[in-house]
């Protein structure tokens, strides 16, 4: 089992994830959408839409630095592991705030809203919500449970994230990694399966001109 999780497994999901959207985009074009339901319910979105997409970004630089960066050039570059431990948790805990925090508010909107959110509401959707739910918590219980440091993930997690990539896997880097950060590795994974499929495509869609176009005007009835 630990092979197929930490071997096979990966390959699976980013194999989904690259091949389903390329699929999904040259396909099935006219679906790939969030389907914005703004004009549904637009008064909860204020702060809930920008406080999610803010932790978002913070969390996936997080990832993209503590994973992708090896530990020994943080150490070359004059920064002990004590000192990158500090560094983490004081982008790592607003961060989780945020992410956790305007998914929840996103969350009641979706679920406890309006009748109109209940009916534009999918399976997928469903199905949706409740990864990335388990995905942001385990992610916020790990980073919580380390506050103060017992575990370092710079020496397994990262590492086994980076020989995935090179085509290398070292399974047993994850061995000895703690159940609440391989909960958190299979959800990731889960959500990479999913992505394709789901309103979460539209990420990848760079809609940098939504930064600057004129409010859309919905007149009621």
């Amino acid at each position: 089992m630990n092979e197929f999780m930490y071997g096979v497994l990966p390959y699976i999901a980013l194999t989904i994830f690259v091949g389903g959207t390329i699929f999904r985009y040259t396909v099935y074009e006219r679906n790939w959408t969030t389907k914005s339901s703004e004009f549904l319910s637009k008064r909860d979105l204020k702060w809930a839409n920008p406080i999610f997409h803010i932790g978002l970004l913070m969390a996936l630089g997080g990832h993209c630095v503590g994973i992708l960066v090896p530990k020994f050039i943080t150490e070359a570059a004059g920064t002990d592991e004590h000192m990158y431990h500090l560094i983490s948790l004081a982008g790592g805990l607003p961060a989780a705030v945020l992410f956790l925090g305007g998914f929840l508010m996103l969350l009641k909107r979706r679920f406890a809203g309006s009748d109109r959110m209940h009916v534009n509401t999918s399976s997928m959707d469903v199905l949706l919500y409740l990864v990335l739910f388990l995905t942001i918590v385990s992610g916020t219980i790990g980073t919580v449970s380390n506050i103060l440091g017992g575990f370092d993930y710079r020496e397994s997690v990262s590492p086994w994230f980076r020989s995935v990539l090179m085509l290398q896997p070292d399974v047993s880097l994850m061995a000895n990694v703690p159940a609440i950060f391989q909960f958190h590795m299979l959800m990731w994974m889960i959500t990479a399966v999913l992505f394709p499929f789901t309103r979460l495509v539209h990420c990848l869609s760079f809609p940098f001109e939504y930064l600057f176009r004129r409010n859309i005007i919905y007149r009621q009835k």
